[in-house]
């Protein structure tokens, strides 16, 4: 374990708070005018899932658990959860779906992911920047609809919604952002 202070928290980062291991879902530093600054943190308790949201002054220390991150390949879903492969050892690691969360819907067979892993243990996965994706379905473009900030909602075909540009059709496949699911821009295979 290794202490680390409050400020230099970020998403991802998984924390020892009285033996249980949270990973951080957000954090963010407020410096007020007046008053201590601090850094609110909002976690979700590994071993069952509940999210709790803490607040700490940025100077406090707080420990970091010891987590591997390991690049491992997305294989299958099934009633056991989501499975992934070492590609060096070709060992095989379960995750809930609990523990994958909105993650599930960019996963594609033969994704590379990073699992982070706690004594043998998958805790949280990082998925890559971007996915591609094919549009499913899409409204019609308006005439005269030339404003360039204008975007207009599409169906992917992972069944999650976003805002593409007016010239984008059902069957175009487009790079999407993991993070947020935002459009990016148009494929270029």
């Amino acid at each position: 374990m290794a202490k680390i202070i409050a400020s230099s928290v970020r998403k991802g980062n998984v924390l020892d708070v009285d033996g249980k291991l949270y990973v951080v879902l957000t954090a963010q530093n407020f410096h007020p005018g007046k008053g201590t600054p601090v850094t609110q943190v909002d976690m979700r308790r590994i071993s069952d899932g509940v999210k709790v949201s803490e607040r700490y002054r940025t100077t406090e220390q707080v420990e970091r658990a010891h987590v591997e991150d390991r690049e491992h390949t997305f294989l299958y879903e099934d009633s056991d959860g989501f499975h992934f492969m070492n590609p060096e050892s070709y060992d095989q690691l379960t995750m809930s779906p609990d523990d994958v969360g909105d993650s599930k819907a960019y996963l594609q067979e033969g994704m590379a992911v990073i699992l982070k892993t706690h004594e043998g243990v998958a805790i949280a996965l990082d998925l890559p920047r971007h996915v591609t994706l094919e549009i499913t379905e899409t409204e019609p473009v308006v005439k005269g609809q030339t404003a360039s900030s204008s975007y207009k909602p599409a169906m992917l075909s992972n069944g999650v919604r976003t805002l593409v540009p007016p010239h984008i059709q059902a069957g175009t496949r487009v790079v999407i952002a993991t993070e947020d699911g935002s459009y990016v821009e148009r494929a270029k295979d």
